[in-house]
């Protein structure tokens, strides 16, 4: 219902350019984000008037500004409707995500992705997020795998927080080790050889950390390495891409078991983000 009111609200407003505003449109908790450049701000005023009017749980509508860049991460926006706020409760699969999309980095565009790496963690896993952020992927384990533990990482000290907050929000507090910090070094210092599993959910620097979720893995494990790569014609020449940048970077620091790649999401033009699913054996 909520897709048709936008589809509805941008077609009267926006006329021909509505496919851009129902291509960039995001929504985290009751903050809806728009993403299409170009657009008239009048126009995008009364869009945003609109859908505050027709969709009541949307209390502010903001307009990005900047794209995601810097260490963090993160992007800045711009108000145009609605209370002027940046702080919101995102709901995903019976958890809560507490954040500032303007100090952390979120998108709910990796809902179903989430689901399928936690519904892979067993009972009783020691698991390693290393880019973490405000913990959607490490709550979700949390809530619905009874991990022993998980130690969750990230080098934002506003991303902690929140994760700090959410892990008390959804009353996690026990299963979760927090790490403020560099990836790498938490692992050198507090994770080597204590983890069955490792999420690198920061295409930009899975690669360059990779040593580094080898040594936080025990004797086998898996690793899931997520990549942004760039694709001619079809789609799933990303996945074979991406499955042999894993395995040339791998093959001579470990055995691998199996690799599998899985499309996660369109991020630009003939640009796949990947993730490739790997179990290893040390040597």
């Amino acid at each position: 219902m909520a897709r048709r009111i936008i589809r509805e609200l941008a077609a009267k407003i926006f006329k021909g350019e509505s496919y851009r505003i129902l291509n960039s449109i995001d929504i985290i908790g009751d903050i809806a984000i728009i993403k299409a450049e170009e657009i008239d701000e009048k126009a995008l005023n009364i869009f945003g008037e609109a859908l505050i009017k027709e969709l009541k749980y949307i209390k502010t509508v903001l307009r990005q500004i900047t794209p995601v860049s810097g260490e963090y991460r993160i992007r800045r926006f711009k108000y145009i409707a609605g209370e002027d706020k940046r702080e919101t409760i995102y709901k995903e699969h019976g958890i809560r995500i507490k954040v500032d999309v303007e100090k952390v980095y979120f998108t709910p565009r990796l809902s179903t992705e989430r689901k399928r790496i936690m519904e892979q963690v067993s009972q009783g896993e020691s698991v390693c997020n290393m880019f973490a952020g405000a913990g959607p992927y490490t709550i979700l384990i949390a809530k619905y795998r009874n991990p022993r533990i998980v130690h969750s990482i990230d080098i934002n000290k506003y991303a902690i927080d929140y994760h700090l907050e959410n892990n008390y929000l959804n009353k996690f507090e026990d299963k979760i080790i927090l790490y403020r910090g560099d990836a790498a070094q938490m692992v050198e210092k507090y994770i080597v050889n204590k983890v069955d599993r490792v999420l690198m959910p920061l295409p930009e620097k899975a690669l360059t950390y990779l040593e580094y979720a080898l040594k936080a893995l025990k004797d086998t494990g898996y690793i899931h390495i997520y990549l942004h790569v760039k694709y001619s014609q079809d789609w799933r020449e990303s996945l074979v891409k991406a499955s042999e940048i894993v395995r040339n970077t791998l093959t001579e620091k470990c055995k691998i078991i199996s690799l599998t790649p899985h499309k996660v999401r369109e991020v630009g033009p003939r640009t796949m983000q990947v993730c490739v699913d790997t179990y290893i054996k040390k040597l």
